[in-house]
C-alpha cells in the first residue's frame, strides 16, 4: 500500500519572549498501514499514538523548535521508541522547552526520509526559526512547511531567533520553485498550494511581516 498522509489537530499554548498564546496546531502522519513517521509532535502524544493506530513510529520529525511544535515529542518518542530528528540550527529553541532531554538525530538540508515507500526530501528553511526545514514527498505532490509557509504567507518572524528577510529567501529559493500543483500542508491552519501563494511573493516583501 502506498503511504498516505493523516491529519490531526492538537491545541495547547504557545509560549516565547515571555508571551503564551494558546494555539491548535496541525500533526501531519505519513505512512502506510504498517508504519509511519510523525511530523511536529504538538500538545497531546497520547493523541498522536492513538492516531497511529498500532503502526511502528519510525521517527518524530521536527520542522522547527518552538515549543508548540516539539511540547509532546519526548513522551511520544517515550512511548513509542522513536527518534526524534531536529535541525541543529534549532538546538537553542529545544533547550528551551527541554532543557534536559536532546533530540535523538540531526535533520540537514537535502537529507531524505523514508517512510513506506516514500521518500520526504529535507529543505532548510529559516526564517521563522533558524533550523526551521520543510519537508517535500514528490511522489505525495506535498510539502510540509511547518511555520515556514502559509496559507497568505510567510510565518510570523516578530520574535526572538526570527527574520523577516531570511524567511522570505527561503520561501522564494526552497519553495517556490517547486510544482505551482504541491500542496502546502502547513503548521497551523488551512493547506493551501505553491501556485497559489507564489503570485504573492512582492506584496509579502511590500508588508514586511
Amino acid at each position: 500500500m502506498a503511504a498516505r498522509i493523516d491529519h490531526l489537530v492538537t491545541s495547547g499554548t504557545f509560549a516565547l519572549d515571555g508571551g503564551e498564546w494558546d494555539v491548535d496546531n496541525n500533526v501531519w502522519i505519513v505512512g502506510d498501514d504498517s508504519e509511519a513517521i510523525v511530523i511536529d509532535a504538538a500538545h497531546d502524544a497520547a493523541a498522536i499514538e492513538s492516531a497511529l493506530n498500532g503502526r511502528t513510529l519510525r521517527a518524530i520529525v521536527c520542522t522547527h523548535a518552538h515549543n508548540d511544535h516539539i511540547d509532546a515529542a519526548p513522551a511520544l518518542a517515550d512511548a513509542t521508541g522513536a527518534p526524534i530528528l531536529l535541525h541543529r540550527d534549532d538546538l537553542p529553541l529545544w533547550q528551551q522547552t527541554h532543557p534536559d532531554r536532546a533530540p535523538d538525530g540531526e535533520l540537514t538540508d537535502g537529507q531524505e526520509v523514508e517512510i513506506a515507500g516514500t521518500t520526504l526530501q529535507v529543505l532548510h528553511t529559516p526564517g521563522h526559526a533558524p533550523g526551521a526545514v520543510c519537508l517535500y514527498a514528490p511522489e505525495l505532490s506535498t510539502v510540509f512547511t511547518g511555520d515556514t509557509l502559509f496559507q497568505g504567507g510567510p510565518g510570523a518572524t516578530g520574535r526572538s531567533f526570527s527574520h523577516f528577510p531570511t524567511i522570505v529567501d527561503s520561501i522564494r529559493d526552497r519553495l517556490l520553485g517547486l510544482p505551482p500543483e504541491t500542496t502546502v500542508r502547513t503548521g497551523h491552519g488551512d493547506s493551501t498550494t505553491i501556485g497559489a501563494e507564489a503570485p504573492q511573493l512582492d506584496e509579502w516583501i511590500a508588508r514586511g511581516h
